[in-house]
């Protein structure tokens, strides 16, 4: 057995001949979550397309434990663990709430669609309506319980606060801390809201221009005020 839930090996990766990410090494520990930020552009989400296989992988491999994802389809690696929330939330607008989940269901695991709506009451409270009938933050917890139907190992979650009122953002954190406390699920995190970024994870990898510049304790650059204004153009 892996003791890395998640490695990328001097990877580079972009779309067509287009080159976004650089030498890019990471690795991922079982059970743990991390954090991805930087400024818009630098190759976070393209961080998570390529873990997914939405990109072109021009050099390197990409590793779920024990087992190499370079070069498979991407039905493939969510069979193979992968659970994956796009900052876009790409739900079925004319599908139900509940046929969205069905349609996502994958494997005998825990999470059913009952599951779902007990984790997410709002989403019970509107099974029978339509994907272009919820609100902004119904849709980011449906875009999540989605994910959770395919009853993954490893979730990766693109801005999931992005363009959501505070009190929404304030739900669906508590709803992340619990997956991560409590459903035994390895997190990466992409996020432009640093303040969630740090909050919800150790361990924080700062991007730019493709390259990882930070790799470290969320903790220890929460607490350098100019030493991340430096390293994503923050304002103090």
């Amino acid at each position: 057995m892996s003791d890395t839930a998640l490695e990328l090996v001097d990877v580079d990766a972009g779309y067509g001949e287009t080159v976004v990410l650089e030498s890019v090494n990471l690795s991922v520990q079982p059970g743990s979550s991390v954090s991805i930020i930087g400024r818009n552009g630098v190759g976070k989400t393209t961080l998570l397309d390529t873990v997914m296989g939405h990109t072109t992988l021009h050099k390197g491999e990409i590793r779920l434990g024990s087992r190499n994802l370079s070069g498979l389809a991407v039905h493939t690696r969510v069979a193979a663990g992968l659970g994956y929330v796009p900052q876009e939330r790409e739900i079925f607008p004319s599908l139900t709430v509940q046929e969205n989940l069905e349609v996502a269901a994958r494997g005998s695991g825990d999470w059913t669609a009952a599951r779902v709506f007990e984790f997410f009451p709002n989403l019970d409270a509107r099974r029978g309506n339509r994907g272009n009938q919820l609100s902004g933050g119904e849709q980011q917890m449906l875009a999540i319980g989605r994910a959770l139907m395919g009853n993954p190992s490893m979730l990766l979650m693109d801005e999931p606060s992005e363009g959501l009122a505070p009190v929404i953002v304030e739900q669906l954190q508590e709803a992340m801390v619990t997956l991560r406390n409590e459903g035994g699920f390895t997190m990466v995190l992409v996020e432009q809201n640093t303040r969630v970024a740090l909050g919800f994870s150790e361990r924080t990898i700062v991007l730019d221009r493709g390259r990882i510049v930070y790799d470290g304790a969320s903790a220890e650059l929460g607490a350098d005020a100019d030493k991340l204004a430096g390293l994503i153009g923050l304002d103090r």
